[in-house]
């Protein structure tokens, strides 16, 4: 019994382990697609993009398990299928379900350390690598040089280009006045920017334009535009020269990666574990429960009743302070003279028409508030269901893998790629749907298992007893048996 345990482990483990490095390589150069034009062009230093990695890696960990666990499940009870070894183990009297008892507890640990990872280490994973991406995305040339202004955030410099955007750009001018002495201009047609790998510096890639200088200046300073502020200029050599292509170097060092504080981003429900949502949720609750108070009892003291003080009629608050001391005869509307009626109607429209206002005001307010706090449910309800789907999964694909008789990359690596392809549309799905109030937020998040419980079952049942799961007597057995449960 412990030989057949650690086969079955170690028929797992190898599996598991390439699948998974294989889901997280497409699962980061997916998240590369779609953030990369945001990390092109920045000068950004290796550790900086090994840190991003790092954090990233960290955060996808959730989503590549379920998929390795499918895959390698299908793959390890394909090749034992395969092989005739489930065969010959049932024959020995073993079961299917009893085969796969030393890989349920290694998936159930799995899936443990999974709702422990994404409860603890992904929040702060979240963090650092929202943080990075964020200070990276506002680190751009282009907003540094905008077309037809003069730029003067670098120190020394004053540029500007007639039109182009990210870092390719026509007619530019540079006003280089890094030495008191002497105003350097260089004009060229077309210009494409780089930073270096350090990001200390930024290469302008010039074609076809001129470099003048302009030598022993008297007055060196440097207007608000980017132009010379000449006082009395003495006898001083003047030089052109032209070019075809040129490169020339700008020290940018004080323009940076700059990093911004972490606690900006803390109260996000991305970053939060379920202790921590839950105190979220209770703090949201008390609040909105406030609001609702507060506004209740402002608009009850915005309903004007009609008061007679020092013999005018007015609409005022019954809760103002001000009927204390004058003499007040409250009147009903009925008991108003029609004059009277027709003064307070212009009035009364105003104070109804504020209350209406105030009413659709605080209505969208606190649908705000409910948005999210649903956002906090659906990261709590997420970390269970993540954790439900590799167990749920494990029960689709070794049972999946001993039908097929298939091992190997070939027909598990097809197989696995559709059933997770499911998964992730209803997974998607589930989360839109309860983004928008069409769903609970828990049944969202569990949508997805919800849906291949009933599938695991099934194929799990079909291949423990040796029946061809798409014949007619396996339904009619399988449908008389939820009966009887049921």
């Amino acid at each position: 019994m412990k030989r057949l345990y650690l086969f079955s482990i170690r028929s797992f483990i190898g599996p598991f382990i390439v699948t998974l490095v294989i889901s997280m390589f497409i699962l980061i150069m997916q998240f590369f697609w779609v953030y990369i034009d945001d990390l092109m062009g920045k000068g950004l230093s290796i550790w900086v993009i090994l840190e991003l990695l790092f954090y990233v890696s960290a955060s996808l960990i959730p989503l590549a398990l379920p998929l390795a666990i499918l895959l390698s499940s299908l793959m390890t009870f394909g090749n034992m299928s395969e092989n005739n070894e489930l065969t010959a183990l049932k024959s020995n009297g073993f079961s299917l379900l009893k085969i796969m008892r030393p890989l349920t507890v290694v998936v159930l640990l799995l899936s443990g350390f999974t709702f422990y990872f994404a409860n603890y280490v992904i929040p702060v994973a979240n963090l650092k690598w929202h943080s990075l991406i964020y200070d990276i995305q506002n680190t751009k040339l282009s907003s540094l040089i905008v077309p037809g202004v003069y730029t003067t955030e670098i120190d020394g410099y004053a540029i500007k280009i007639n039109k182009g955007k990210d870092s390719s750009f026509n007619n530019i001018t540079i006003h280089d006045h890094t030495e008191p002495n002497v105003l350097k201009t260089v004009k060229a047609k077309q210009a494409r920017i780089y930073r270096s790998t350090s990001g200390n510096y930024l290469f302008f890639d010039l074609k076809n334009g001129a470099i003048y200088e302009e030598l022993e200046l008297e007055n060196g300073e440097i207007g608000p535009n980017g132009m010379p502020l000449l006082g009395k200029i003495s006898s001083h050599p003047d030089r052109i020269s032209t070019f075809e292509r040129a490169t020339y170097k700008m020290n940018v060092t004080g323009i940076s990666l700059k990093r911004s504080d972490e606690d900006i981003f803390q109260d996000k429900y991305e970053m939060m574990n379920v202790f921590q949502i839950g105190r979220a949720t209770d703090s949201l609750k008390r609040r909105r429960n406030g609001l609702d108070s507060t506004f209740l009892a402002s608009i009850k003291g915005s309903f004007a009743s009609f008061h007679v003080i020092n013999n005018q009629l007015k609409t005022m608050p019954i809760t103002d302070p001000s009927l204390k001391d004058p003499p007040v005869i409250y009147r009903t509307y009925k008991s108003l003279k029609r004059s009277e009626r027709k003064e307070l109607i212009p009035d009364v429209l105003t104070k109804l028409y504020q209350i209406n206002e105030n009413v659709r005001n605080q209505s969208t307010f606190m649908e705000t508030l409910n948005h999210e706090e649903d956002q906090f449910w659906i990261e709590f309800h997420r970390k269970f269901a993540l954790t439900y789907a590799i167990i749920v999964l494990f029960f689709v694909g070794a049972p999946l893998g001993a039908l097929v008789k298939k091992g190997g990359f070939g027909a598990p690596v097809v197989i696995a790629a559709f059933i997770f392809m499911v998964y992730f549309i209803i997974l998607s799905i589930g989360d839109n749907l309860a983004d928008t109030y069409v769903i609970a937020p828990w049944l969202g998040m569990w949508l997805s298992g919800l849906f291949f419980t009933p599938i695991a079952m099934l194929v799990t049942y079909t291949a423990n007893n040796d029946v061809p799961i798409a014949s007619i007597e396996t339904w009619k057995m399988w449908t008389k048996r939820m009966i009887r449960r049921g």
